[in-house]
């Protein structure tokens, strides 16, 4: 049984087009026009439940559209949307995204009350590593620090000396001032980051499964049928990022585009981020190779209804867990964030 089997679908109002005007003609553009409709008694539901709990509702930046324009107050990446936890005034937020980003929102904000609205949305990258996996890492290199990427657990993150985005992991890394570092827990952004210090990296085995598909077939098909740039995340295969005009994070990839203004770009990332990009940069056209995450397709305007009306799903950690993985990150914090590359 799913949400929507249980949940009364809102009424409709004949004001609500009226209403929601400016939304509805950014969301026509990105998606089918007759979704637009049958997505407005949510929205409306769902803003309106919003305002009476004083909630904030954070969305990332590869969510629908109906969800990231929708019912957003802050969206971005996942450390942004951790970082704006902490700082903004509301005690309850809800973090429309994957599990890791809810967990990374509650190191952060300990004091506040977290929701998921989906309880299994999770990440193949957050689930390729275990706590007992960094241990034994730790046991077979003795002294070598480890550094995990943003996409890991709170456990894995507490059994870590420092947290690091795709934006900031060369800087992470040599920041540490050794020869040798334990690289986790994404192979291919391993590759990558190795591929740019004379630090050496001991590499995981864990991929996203989203970007691993892409292939360097799919990017020069992109460039020579479509004449367009090519934009990569360094979750992607070394093949393929062989073949980008620019490889960066979710965050960077929006401030190339600010800066270069091509006409055509084919986004190699998760498919829902090129939607949603198409709003702020209009005059360029996003041509698609099209991957989309499974958990994060799990969060729905219906369950972010169903999470704020019965408070459900409230992420939990434990006070030593998370006491060790905000150290991580506040070190990652220390060292700063490099959005520009």
């Amino acid at each position: 049984m799913t949400v929507t089997d249980i949940l009364p679908v809102p009424a409709w109002r004949d004001d609500l087009p009226l209403e929601y005007a400016a939304l509805v003609e950014r969301l026509e553009p990105l998606l089918p026009c007759l979704e637009v409709p049958m997505h407005l008694p949510w929205i409306d539901a769902i803003n309106a439940l919003k305002q009476q709990r004083g909630a904030v509702i954070m969305a990332h930046s590869y969510q629908s559209p109906e969800i990231f324009h929708g019912v957003a107050d802050i969206t971005g990446d996942s450390l942004g949307l951790a970082q704006a936890a902490a700082d903004c005034d509301a005690e309850l937020i809800v973090v429309c995204g994957v599990h890791f980003m809810a967990e990374s929102a509650k190191i952060l904000a300990p004091g506040k009350t977290v929701l998921i609205p989906d309880l299994e949305a999770g990440c193949s990258l957050a689930s390729s590593i275990t706590a007992a996996d960094v241990l034994a890492l730790r046991a077979q290199h003795p002294g070598v620090p480890v550094v995990s990427y943003a996409n890991t657990s709170a456990a894995v993150k507490a059994e870590s000396d420092v947290i690091c985005t795709s934006a900031n992991a060369v800087q992470v890394v040599e920041s540490l001032g050794v020869p040798k570092v334990i690289f986790l827990p994404d192979e291919f952004l391993g590759r990558h980051v190795a591929g740019q210090t004379k630090v050496e990296l001991v590499l995981w085995h864990g991929r996203c499964e989203v970007h691993e598909k892409f292939t360097a077939q799919q990017a020069r098909h992109a460039r020579e049928q479509f004449d367009a740039k090519l934009v990569a995340h360094p979750e992607c295969p070394p093949e393929v990022l062989a073949e980008a005009d620019f490889v960066g994070s979710t965050t960077a990839m929006g401030k190339w585009l600010e800066r270069e203004k091509p006409a055509r770009v084919a986004m190699i990332t998760e498919c829902s981020m090129a939607d949603n990009l198409r709003v702020q940069f209009p005059t360029t056209q996003f041509i698609k190779p099209c991957n989309l995450c499974p958990h994060m397709q799990r969060i729905t305007l219906q369950n972010i209804y169903a999470c704020l009306r019965d408070l459900q799903h409230a992420i939990e950690i434990p006070a030593d867990v998370s006491a060790r993985a905000r150290a991580a990150l506040q070190r990652m914090l220390a060292v700063g964030r490099r959005e520009s590359v």
